[in-house]
């Protein structure tokens, strides 16, 4: 049976509210980071992430060879860093964190200090899908802040509303 065209299935896909985050990894000038939509839980024991990523993106092959990364879920005042790594503003490589001061986590990966939620993983396994990777990531640390998420829906980034 057929699959369905690209542009039906983004259609689709949009329809599906997601959290923004970024994903990063390194250090110094070997910092690579991303914004995805695409991250979710998969198991409590141990506790794990999955996250897709396109393997031409600056920060696949530095996931790889670092073996860790962090995922910083974005509030919804945070829209600039989610367009910035989504390379909105044309900045690349280890550019992309020159907004400000990023943490470095017990795994050593990048976080931005005040994100929704911030999560550092161990890489657990991973496996190659025709243009992207899926890894999957043993989450060892987690910390959270107030606010509300940023959402993707509908192709715009947007919040929900306070309680």
């Amino acid at each position: 049976m057929p699959s369905i065209q690209p542009a039906e299935f983004r259609h689709a896909m949009q329809s599906l509210a997601s959290g923004v985050a970024i994903v990063t990894t390194g250090t110094a000038a070997g910092r690579r980071g991303l914004t995805v939509s695409s991250v979710t839980s998969i198991c409590m024991e141990p506790p794990c992430l999955v996250v897709g990523i396109n393997a031409r993106s600056e920060a696949h092959d530095e996931i790889l060879a670092n073996g860790s990364f962090g995922v910083s879920v974005l509030r919804s005042d945070q829209e600039d860093f989610a367009l910035r790594f989504g390379g909105g503003e044309g900045a690349k490589g280890v550019h992309r964190f020159d907004t400000g001061a990023w943490d470095q986590g017990v795994l050593d990966v990048p976080l931005l200090p005040n994100a929704f939620c911030a999560l550092e993983c161990v890489l657990y396994d991973h496996k190659a899908l025709v243009t992207h990777t899926v890894f999957i990531g043993r989450i060892v640390a987690a910390r959270q802040s107030d606010g509300n998420p940023l959402i993707n829906f509908r192709g715009a980034l947007r919040t929900l509303l306070p309680d």
